[in-house]
C-alpha cells in the first residue's frame, strides 16, 4: 500500500467511514464471458507431476511440501530417496518432518491413479537458502483490503484446493494489512476480532497442504493505520488506539475526519520485532510481507536475524519500492523485494512495471527474487472489498502472466479466489508456462531485441532450452520473428507454443509469428544446443 491510500480516505471523510464492519456489502458484479479466450488445454486424466523441481530448507526446520499433480483421483503418491527425518503421506502427497543433515537429496516422486503413473525428480537442498524458486500463492490486499477476515482467508485457501491450483504448485495464502489489534501480555501484536483464532487458521491451512503468510511493518503504524513492529514506549501502547480512534479495521481518524496514521509512518524507539516473530512462529507462519519505504539495512537485518531464530523457514518479502542502490543487500537478506509501488489493473500501470525490471537481472537467483508485485487478474477489489473484474483485456492478461513467468517473479494472485472464472483459472494453471517461472536455474529473462513497441525477451532454462516471449506493446497487430543465429542456437530446434501446449514447427533457420495488440506469443525453443562432445 502507499501513502496515497490514506490520503484518499481523508478526502472521503474517514470519521464517517471508520465503522468498516458496518460497510454495506456491494452487489456482486457480473463477470464477462471470457471462455473464448482460453488457450490452456484441460489437464489429462492420467497423472502428471507439476510445480517446483527444486526445494530448499534449512537444517532442522519444519518441512512441508505438497506434491502437485493433476489427474483423476484417487491418486497414490510415492517418494524414493527421501532424506532421514522426512515422511510422505501416500494419500495426500504431503512430505513433512525435519532434516538435520545438510546436503542435496534427489528424490524420485511418483503419482499413480487407475489410468497410469508419472514420475519426476525433486531436488531437496538442505542448506542456508530457502525459496529456491519464486513463491506462488495468494495475497489478500488487492481483493479484500482492510475488510480481510479469517473466513475470507479460509475461503481463498479452500478455493485454491477446490479449483485445483494446488495441483499446479500454488501454495501460499498470505494475509496483508488488516489483521492486527493491540499487543498482548507477551508483547506481540494480537489479531483483531476479524481473526478469532490465528492458530486454528494456520492449522487448517496447513491441513490443506498450503502455507500461511502474514504482514507487518517496522514503522509505528502501517499504511492502513494498524500497529507496526515498533512503538514509542516499552509498554507497546499507541496514542490513536488509547484515544479510541479505531475499530477492528483500524480506520484511524480524528473528529474532523483527518487521517492521523501518516504521522506514524516512522520508526519508533522501541522494537517489538522479536516478540512479534516468536508469536508468528507459534502460529506457524511461513511467509512475511514487511512493508515500509524506504527499505533500509538496519530494519531488514533486524527482521532477518529474528526470523532465523525460528525452527521454521519463513519467506522474507520486502515491500515496497526497494532502492536499487541497495540491491546486493536485498539479495543477501531477503527472499523477495518489491521493485515498485502498488500495481494497478490497467495496461499502462501493469506494462510500465513489467517492462521496467531489466536492471534487476544481476540480482535474481534461487532464494532471492525481484518482485514486480501481484497478479491483477480475476475479480479484484479495494479497501472495502468491493469487487470488479480486472480492466486488463485477455491479451493483456496473457502478457501479464507470460512476462512475470519470464522474469522469474514471485507469482501472488490478488483476486477473490472463490470467484475465479474458467479463463482466470486457465491463466494460472498452465503447467508449461509455470515451468518457465519455476525453472531451477532461476534466471531472469532479458530483452534480446527491441524496436519501438516490440520487444523479445529470452530466458535460459536448466535443460538447455530457451523460453522466448514476443511482446507487442503497440495498438496494431504486428509480425515478429527471430533467427536461431540471434539466439545462439545450433542445429534443428522445435518451437513449442507454451500457452497452447503444442509444437508449432521444427526449424534450423528462424521463427516468425503474428502478435496481437498488447499481446504476446510465448514459445520454447528446444532441445537447445547439444552437450555432447562431438556434435
Amino acid at each position: 500500500m502507499k501513502r496515497s491510500f490514506l490520503s484518499a480516505l481523508a478526502l472521503l471523510g474517514v470519521a464517517t467511514l471508520c465503522g468498516l464492519g458496518a460497510h454495506p456489502a456491494s452487489a456482486q458484479p457480473a463477470q464477462p464471458d471470457m471462455s473464448k479466450y482460453i488457450l490452456t488445454p484441460k489437464p489429462a486424466d492420467t497423472p502428471r507431476i507439476n510445480g517446483a523441481r527444486l526445494f530448499g530448507v534449512r537444517p532442522g526446520s519444519e518441512f512441508l511440501y505438497t506434491i502437485a499433480a493433476t489427474g483423476i483421483r484417487p491418486m497414490a503418491f510415492a517418494a524414493e530417496g527421501l532424506p532421514k527425518g522426512l515422511k510422505l503421506d501416500p494419500a495426500t502427497g504431503r512430505i513433512t518432518g525435519r532434516v538435520k543433515a545438510p546436503g542435496t537429496y534427489v528424490v524420485r516422486l511418483t503419482a499413480s491413479n487407475a489410468l497410469g503413473s508419472n514420475s519426476r525428480d525433486l531436488r531437496i537442498v538442505v542448506g542456508d537458502r530457502i525459496s529456491l524458486t519464486p513463491p506462488m500463492g495468494w495475497n489478500s490486499w488487492n481483493c479484500w483490503g482492510q475488510s480481510v477476515s479469517q473466513e475470507r482467508v479460509l475461503s481463498s485457501a479452500r478455493a485454491m484446493v477446490e479449483k485445483g491450483l494446488i495441483d499446479h504448485g500454488w501454495s501460499y495464502i498470505n494475509i496483508d494489512d488488516g489483521w492486527q489489534s493491540r499487543r498482548g501480555a507477551n508483547g506481540a501484536i494480537q489479531p483483531n476480532d476479524k481473526f478469532p483464532d490465528m492458530k486454528a487458521l494456520s492449522e487448517e491451512i496447513h491441513g490443506m497442504g498450503l502455507k500461511l503468510g502474514i504482514y507487518s511493518s517496522p514503522w509505528v503504524g502501517t499504511y492502513a493505520g494498524h500497529i507496526g513492529s515498533y512503538a514509542d514506549n516499552d509498554a507497546g501502547t499507541y496514542d490513536w488506539i488509547e484515544a479510541g480512534k479505531y475499530d477492528e479495521h483500524y480506520c484511524v481518524s480524528d473528529p474532523e475526519g483527518k487521517v492521523s496514521a501518516g504521522t506514524n509512518y516512522r520508526h519508533g524507539s522501541r522494537s517489538f520485532v522479536r516478540e512479534d516473530v516468536r508469536q508468528w512462529g507459534e502460529w506457524g507462519v511461513d511467509y512475511l510481507k514487511y512493508d515500509w519505504n524506504p527499505n533500509n539495512y538496519y530494519h531488514v537485518r533486524e527482521m532477518y536475524d529474528a526470523l532465523r531464530e525460528l525452527d521454521r523457514d519463513v519467506v522474507f518479502s520486502l515491500s515496497n519500492s526497494a532502492p536499487y542502490a541497495d540491491a546486493p543487500m536485498w539479495m543477501e537478506y531477503s527472499n523477495c523485494w518489491r521493485t515498485t509501488g502498488d500495481i494497478r489493473d490497467t495496461w499502462e500501470n501493469m506494462s510500465a512495471i513489467g517492462f521496467s525490471q531489466d536492471r534487476w537481472v544481476a540480482f535474481n537467483r534461487p532464494g532471492s527474487w525481484a518482485d514486480p508485485d501481484m497478479l491483477v487478474v480475476g475479480m479484484l477489489g479495494g479497501a472495502w472489498g468491493d469487487l470488479h473484474y480486472t480492466k486488463l483485456t485477455a491479451d493483456e492478461q496473457y502478457t501479464h502472466i507470460s512476462l512475470w513467468s519470464l522474469l522469474a517473479a514471485p507469482m501472488l494472485i490478488g483476486c477473490d479466489m472463490a470467484r475465479m472464472d474458467d479463463f482466470t483459472v486457465s491463466l494460472l494453471t498452465n503447467d508449461e508456462v509455470i515451468d518457465v517461472n519455476q525453472d531451477p536455474l532461476g534466471l531472469q529473462a532479458f530483452p534480446i531485441w527491441q524496436q519501438g513497441d516490440q520487444v523479445i525477451y529470452v530466458k535460459h532454462l536448466e535443460d538447455g532450452a530457451m523460453a522466448v516471449g514476443f511482446f507487442n506493446r503497440g495498438w496494431q497487430e504486428v509480425g515478429m520473428g527471430i533467427s536461431l543465429r540471434q539466439l545462439g542456437l545450433r542445429g534443428e530446434q522445435t518451437v513449442r507454443d507454451l500457452w497452447r501446449q503444442k509444437d508449432l514447427t521444427r526449424t534450423s533457420d528462424r521463427f516468425d509469428t503474428r502478435v496481437a495488440p498488447h499481446g504476446v506469443v510465448l514459445v520454447k525453443f528446444y532441445p537447445g544446443n547439444s552437450r555432447e562432445q562431438h556434435e
